[in-house]
Formats: structure tokens, sequence, C-alpha cells
């Protein structure tokens, strides 16, 4: 939704070591680039760059938290929310899934159950006074310290070994998973990487990043919804019911309608006031929490191997970022930002008084690449092929890239009109 959770905070439990896992062997190492583990900022942020782009990364939930990119007019700007030090992510109350890693499974499991081969498995109900799960419940990946298994100049992997039953998450079986993050030329790459080592279980996952590409330093406005966006390949999406869980049904993304943003691209607040975006997200939700489905078959100028699914650009600074998949990902969930959260020391002003130092409501965006929500109990849907991993179905992937560009089209027409 256009909005921000507020989860209570959980204690992360320790780490299993790599090395506890037999089975590992089984499947041969996964790549990783050797380097420097131990450097680390004294802030707990782990760095690396390439040309026109740095980022620093934390352990905890294997996040990003600080992405500089310079924009139209010259200045490097932080777009992505944060904290300014790596232990307050783990202190922090607010639990906004902030760009880290969800799992073992990314969104929403209906009634907190799924079942394979006969088996019912009962996880972790977290969320909407305990109606479904979360991000994989209330200690899911993105409550963790992950393992820095290597660092260079521009790439960092860290690992996470998930034990069965998840710590109490109710996940069957252990998986092995791997995150490798490497900077090149104004792009950012990322590759997931789990293992089933023992039981068949559920795996999905995406990158949670919440995004602000005027690092809220835009003097005009702090918010988002001047945005644009375009979603090429997002004709359908699934339907949902007031808590956000899908209903089994899938909804045609009619042109010209709210959730029309394959036809051409707009505004991310073109339809504010329209409404038909009240309960777009939820009840009484005005905004965006969709799964948007990508028909990668639809005919078009568009080769989705080449083309992104998804681009994102601010009229003030100018940065736009295009994503691409490699690997055939199926649903891309746009969720906007509602609420307050803290501005890193690296984002906003310091010298207006009348601008809060946080993120207010419509102040960013989130883009998750993953395949269908809850695909797993709607087998019709026949996702159990990408959903579901055992130990004889090779790993679960997901790898995508964050091309960065500067729009100068699109910013010029926001300075004449500014």
């Amino acid at each position: 939704m256009i909005g921000l959770k507020n989860l209570a905070a959980v204690a992360v439990l320790p780490l299993l070591a790599l090395g506890q896992s037999a089975t590992l062997s089984s499947y041969g190492a996964l790549p990783t680039i050797a380097g420097n583990g131990s450097a680390v900022r004294p802030d707990g942020k782990y760095v690396i760059s390439s040309e026109g782009i740095t980022g620093y990364f934390i352990p905890y939930a294997a996040s990003v938290s600080n992405l500089f990119i310079k924009d139209v007019h010259g200045v490097e700007r932080d777009i992505v929310l944060g904290f300014d030090n790596a232990t307050y992510y783990s202190e922090s109350k607010l639990h906004p899934h902030l760009n880290g890693i969800p799992g073992r499974y990314a969104n929403r499991i209906k009634n907190s159950l799924f079942e394979i081969d006969g088996l019912t498995y009962h996880t972790d109900a977290n969320d909407n006074n305990k109606n479904d799960t979360l991000h994989g419940g209330s200690d899911g990946w993105d409550y963790r310290d992950w393992t820095v298994e290597a660092h260079t100049a521009n790439s960092i992997t860290f690992s996470l070994v998930d034990p069965d039953g998840s710590l109490g998450m109710g996940f069957p079986g252990e998986v092995i998973a791997y995150i490798t993050y490497t900077l090149t030329p104004y792009q950012w790459h990322l590759r997931m990487t789990a293992l089933s080592t023992t039981k068949k279980t559920s795996i999905m996952l995406s990158s949670h990043t919440y995004w602000n590409l005027d690092g809220f330093q835009n003097p005009a406005t702090p918010l988002a919804l001047n945005y644009s966006l375009f979603l090429p390949y997002a004709g359908l999406q699934t339907e949902i019911d007031n808590i956000e869980v899908p209903t089994g049904n899938l909804l045609g993304n009619k042109q010209g309608s709210v959730n029309d943003w394959w036809s051409a691209p707009k505004q991310l607040g073109a339809n504010i006031s329209s409404p038909d975006l009240l309960g777009n997200c939820g009840y009484n939700c005005t905004g965006y929490d969709n799964c948007y489905i990508l028909n990668r078959d639809a005919q078009g100028p568009f080769n989705w191997r080449q083309a992104p699914v998804a681009t994102l650009a601010s009229p003030f600074s100018g940065i736009q970022i295009d994503v691409k998949a490699h690997v055939l990902v199926n649903g891309l969930l746009l969720t906007a930002c509602l609420g307050t959260f803290a501005l890193k020391e690296t984002q906003g002003f310091f010298n207006d008084s009348s601008r809060p130092r946080v993120a207010e409501k419509y102040g960013c965006v989130v883009m998750e690449v993953e395949d269908w929500i809850d695909g797993i109990n709607n087998p019709e849907w026949g996702r159990n092929s990408r959903q579901i991993f055992g130990p004889g179905d090779g790993p679960y992937v997901l790898e995508a890239t964050y091309n960065f560009s500067l729009n100068h089209t699109l910013a010029a027409t926001f300075n004449q009109t500014a």
C-alpha cells in the first residue's frame, strides 16, 4: 500500500555456520568473488562502487543502506531509505522490511498455511491480526544477520542458512541462500540463489528497496507522486481482498484505469484523487500494493530479455531506473509509502525547519521483482515449479539489473513548469 507497516522489533537469532550443512556439497559451491570480507566502515556498512554509482550494504537482512547517483544538476543523491548506522536496523521498533531480502517466502501467505504433497505447513501468522504470514514471519530472513562471504571493490556476497522449521517460522526443510550484489558502470546487479537441501519447501525472494530518486531534496515537494512509471507487460494483476491477500482471481488492468501502467508512462499520482483508487490496496486504502502479472508473451515492440520490465523516473533529479530481469520473473509488486520515517544525514534539507526530516506520505516507492504472490495456495495458476523446491530440483534463482541513467527530457519539462 502506499504504506510503511508498524511491526514490533524481534531479536535477531544466532545464525548457523555454513559448515554445519552436510548437504551443500551435493549441489556444488555457488560462485562467489574472493576479497577482503573483513573491510567495513565504522558505521557497520560495506562499500562497493563503480563508475557513476556507489552503494553501502549491511549484513542485517542483506540490505542496501545507501545508493548514490549523480543527477542532472550534477548533485550526488542518496536515493534509498535507510538508517545512518547499521546497528539501528535491528534496534528499530519500526520494521518496514527496509531494503532487505524478505524470505523464505516474500509477501503474503493466505491463512498462514500451505500444502506440499498432501502435508499442510503452518507458518508464523504475523500480519493483519494473525490472519496471514507476511515476508516469512516475525523472524523472517530480513530480521536476521547474514554472513559476508566475499567483499571486493565492486561486489559483495551474503549467505544465510535457514534450518528446518525456519527458527519457528514453520517452513519445512533446510535452505541455504546466497545474495550477490555487484556494481558496474551505472548499474546495480543482484543475484539471489537458494538451495533446498532436505525437504520440499516454498521459496520466493525479492528485493524490498524503498526509492526516492531525489534523495528527498526536491525543493518543491518531498513526494514521489510526480515520478513517471511504466510497466509495459503489466496487463494483469492478482485480485486482493481487504487485507491484501490474493483471492485467486486475476484482473485485467484495462487501458485508462487506475492500474494501467502498461499502455504509456504516467505519473504515480495521476489517479490519486480517483474514487476507483480507494480500496485498491486493501480496506479503506488509497494507493497501490498490487502484484502486477508480467505477460512476457505479449506481442509488441518490447523484447523482455532486453527491454525493462519497469521504468521509474523523477522529473526533478532526472534520475531514471530501468529494471531488467534476467530470468523469467512473472510478477512485479508496486508499493508506495505511507507514514513517517527518519531520513539519513545524506538526505533531505538541514536548513529549512518547515521541512520535517522524515519520509512523508507518498514519499517513496517500492518495486519488488518476484513471482505471483501466494502462488503456493493457488495451484491453478501453475506456479508450483517456480515456488516449490526440493533437494533434487536445483536452486531457486532470481536475477535483476537496475540500470541508472539521466532523463534530461523529463527534467527539462519539470524545470519549465517549476
